[in-house]
């Protein structure tokens, strides 16, 4: 028996277009899943603001028809605003928390109802170390919305454990994707992470679908409200 096998599951990625989330959607199709991609940008998938209320509940209507139902959910859309707090926005602060957290929110509770449905589901947050520790560089509005993401996924998964829903959610370190450019462009930044990764390696993309993949399937149907770094020792300092 393959316990991490997803032959006749459905799973929703949002910010499913490129970087983990496109990693996931193929990881996911690659035990067995059909895949409903969610993203601003252009793609084969539904476009749909993760922000925006009515275009979530719409899209997952249109999803579930078209999979015939929604078993997992990977809340993966995320923005950052790489600034010192003195001298970041308001506005950009509230659209890194509106993607980041209230992006989240809004699709597992629109997704619950699909998943309570079908007799359970699995819901797995993008969250990040920034999450869980001060971090290294600027950057205070992407950690307080991933700490949010951290608690909310602790929140959900007591408050629809009964309901046969897992919840779980993965923190990544630095990977090198579209949200983390000016780090990887920066040999100066790039080697303070570095300092701050005991494996000597950071994780690539598949590194994080993997363990998403671990945390969608039977192989964690015992595994609720917790937060699995994928971090390369980070955290352990």
């Amino acid at each position: 028996m393959n316990v991490l096998s997803l032959d006749g599951k459905t799973a929703v990625v949002t910010g499913g277009a490129q970087g983990i989330g496109a990693a996931t959607a193929r990881m996911l199709e690659g035990a067995g899943a059909r895949v409903a991609v969610f993203d601003l940008k252009p793609h084969d998938g539904f476009p749909v603001d993760v922000t925006d209320e009515a275009a979530v509940k719409d899209a997952f209507a249109r999803a579930a028809d078209a999979l015939g139902g929604i078993d997992m959910l990977v809340n993966n859309a995320g923005r950052v605003a790489r600034k010192p707090a003195v001298e970041l926005p308001l506005a950009e602060w509230q659209a890194v928390v509106d993607v980041n957290l209230t992006g989240t929110f809004l699709c597992s509770r629109t997704a619950h109802r699909y998943m309570k449905a079908r007799g359970g589901g699995a819901i797995v947050n993008v969250a990040s170390i920034m999450g869980l520790s001060g971090g290294l560089f600027p950057n205070a509005s992407y950690q307080a919305a991933k700490g949010g993401v951290v608690n909310l996924t602790r929140a959900l998964a007591l408050e629809w454990a009964s309901d046969g829903i897992r919840v779980n959610a993965v923190a990544p370190t630095f990977v090198d994707t579209e949200l983390t450019a000016a780090i990887f462009s920066s040999p100066e930044k790039l080697a303070t992470v570095m300092q701050h990764t005991p494996l000597g390696r950071l994780p690539e993309v598949e590194d994080v679908a993997a363990a998403i993949l671990f945390l969608c399937s039977g192989a964690a149907r015992c595994v609720t409200g917790i937060v699995l770094p994928v971090d390369s020792g980070y955290l352990a300092r």
